[in-house]
């Protein structure tokens, strides 16, 4: 299938590093203009430099998508996108009796509420043109709550209820609103919380394998999922090709759902 994203652009939230550097190098790769963004200005000029060192047409800037002027920001620069990618996320273990007010709040503002600002700041736009995409980085944790952060898990599922809702009011437009379930991803973050769960004196590999084994062990690929495989989807998901695919969530998880549907 050949996927041509040339003349559109393309934004990608928290695209530094991980998945969502990912993301923007696939975007990048498929013809599309991608602007990169992050909180630090160091990291966002080393991702930029990166991207562009394979003849990228890539942009970037940093701001704080979590709050409203961190958005405001962002729009005066780069007013219109066709392609939206909220890949901005945090988590991290915390045992369920322990988790505060301010956890539970931080994680909802960052995790659901940017993304629904930044579909709420787009989509109009989209609407009037007749074509966009706006695609939400969710995880497996949204329909399975892992006991160790359930915060997380929940405010993952409500990104899936947010793509959901936006989907419907975008319905008959030319815009398609999606959200990935991302599975168990091999990134720094992870491999930090990988060594909260398992012995820190492991090496990588054998910690990988333990992770899995112990807290994963429904996998069925038994291996974290390269940030390459989550990428690949959302550009699919980006591309004119997936124009009847709309509302859905659709899962990159190694099979660790077990269910049928989501």
């Amino acid at each position: 299938m050949l996927i041509d994203l040339t003349g559109k652009t393309a934004l990608v939230t928290g695209s530094t590093q991980g998945i969502g550097l990912a993301i923007a190098d696939r975007l990048a790769d498929s013809g599309a203009r991608v602007i990169v963004n992050g909180r630090t200005a160091e990291r966002v000029d080393r991702a930029v430099a990166d991207l562009r060192s394979t003849g990228a047409d890539v942009a970037g800037i940093t701001a704080d998508v979590t709050t409203e002027a961190g958005v405001a920001d962002l729009v005066r620069e780069f007013p219109a996108v066709d392609i939206l990618v909220n890949n901005l996320g945090i988590f991290g273990a915390v045992p369920a009796q322990e988790i505060t007010d301010d956890q539970w709040r931080s994680m909802f503002e960052v995790n659901v509420l940017a993304a629904a600002r930044l579909i709420r700041t787009y989509l109009p736009g989209m609407i009037g043109r007749g074509w966009g995409r706006a695609i939400q980085i969710a995880s497996d944790s949204a329909v399975v709550i892992p006991v160790e952060m359930i915060h997380y898990g929940v405010s993952k599922t409500a990104l899936l209820a947010v793509s959901r809702g936006f989907a419907k009011e975008a319905a008959g437009t030319g815009v398609t609103v999606n959200s990935v379930i991302a599975g168990p991803t091999h990134t720094g973050g992870v491999e930090d919380f990988v060594y909260q769960l398992v012995d820190r004196s492991l090496p990588w590999d054998e910690a990988q394998r333990e992770f899995m084994r112990t807290h994963r062990p429904q996998s069925l690929i038994q291996r974290l999922i390269e940030p390459e495989e989550i990428a690949d989807l959302v550009v699919y998901l980006s591309s004119p090709q997936a124009s009847a695919t709309t509302g859905g969530a659709l899962r990159v998880d190694g099979g660790y759902v077990d269910s049928i549907l989501p």
